[in-house]
C-alpha cells in the first residue's frame, strides 16, 4: 500500500466535513491531520500541521464567495511543496480560472459530486501533492461543449478523438492511464497528444503542458 496521504479538510458544513473525513480515513490511504471550518482555521492548520495536500470547499466564512480558491493560492504561495484541492459545485469556467489562471501545478479543481468517488478523491489529492494538476472531466465535458461551437476556438481544430483524449488529460492521466481509457494503443495516443499540443499553439513547456491544454479553452471568450 502506499504511504498514507497527510492532509488538512477545510469545509463549513459539518455534515459534509465529517463525513468526507471518515471516507477518506476509512479508505486507509489518508490521515486528515485537521477538518476545519473556515479559511482562517485552514491557513492556521497549515502552518501548524504542514500536510501533503489541501482539500478545501470553495466557498467558506466570512463572505462564502471563493474564500477556498484565495486560501489555495496564499497556501501555494507560502507553502509550494503542498498541494491543493478545490472543491466547488460550479462547471462554470471563471471559478476554474481564477484557480488555475496564475498557474497549475499542485492545484486541483474538482466538482463536490467528487466525494462519491473516493478513489478518484484520493488520485486527485495525491497528484496535487506530487506537484501534479487535475481539473474535473465534468468541467472539461462543460468547456468543451461551450467552446466547439465557436468556430474561431483552436479546439475546433480538434478531431472528436483528440478531444476524447483531452478530456483524460484534464483528469492528470498519463499516456498509459490514457491508453487504457479510450483503447488505444501507446503510438496512437503519443500521436494524439503531440498533435493537441501542436493545434492548441503550445511550446515545450515541461510539466504542466497537459493542463494548459484545458486551460486554453478556459481562457477563451465564451462562445454565447
Amino acid at each position: 500500500m502506499a504511504e498514507q496521504l497527510r492532509i488538512v479538510l477545510a469545509e463549513d458544513n459539518y455534515l459534509v466535513r465529517e463525513g468526507t473525513r471518515r471516507l477518506l480515513e476509512d479508505s486507509g490511504e489518508v490521515q486528515v491531520l485537521a477538518a476545519v471550518g473556515d479559511a482562517s482555521e485552514l491557513t492556521d492548520a497549515v502552518q501548524r500541521l504542514h500536510p501533503d495536500a489541501v482539500l478545501t470547499d470553495i466557498r467558506m466564512p466570512p463572505g462564502h464567495h471563493m474564500e477556498g480558491i484565495e486560501a489555495a493560492h496564499a497556501i501555494r504561495a507560502a507553502h509550494p511543496q503542498i498541494g491543493v484541492a478545490v472543491l466547488s459545485q460550479h462547471t462554470d469556467a471563471s471559478y476554474a480560472l481564477a484557480l488555475l489562471g496564475d498557474g497549475t501545478a499542485g492545484l486541483a479543481y474538482l466538482l463536490k459530486d467528487r466525494l462519491g468517488d473516493v478513489e478518484d478523491l484520493i488520485r486527485a489529492l495525491r497528484e496535487v501533492a506530487r506537484g501534479g494538476s487535475v481539473i474535473d472531466p465534468l468541467v472539461v465535458e462543460a468547456l468543451v461543449a461551450s467552446r466547439t461551437r465557436t468556430a474561431s476556438s483552436p479546439l475546433a481544430a480538434l478531431t472528436p478523438r483528440e478531444l476524447d483524449v483531452l478530456r483524460e488529460m484534464a483528469q492528470g492521466k498519463t499516456n498509459a492511464g490514457i491508453e487504457q481509457a479510450v483503447h488505444l494503443s501507446a503510438s496512437t495516443i503519443e500521436k494524439h497528444v503531440n498533435s493537441i499540443f501542436a493545434k492548441l499553439g503550445l511550446g515545450e513547456e515541461p510539466v504542466h503542458r497537459r493542463v494548459s491544454a484545458v486551460l486554453t479553452f478556459l481562457r477563451e471568450p465564451r462562445a454565447d
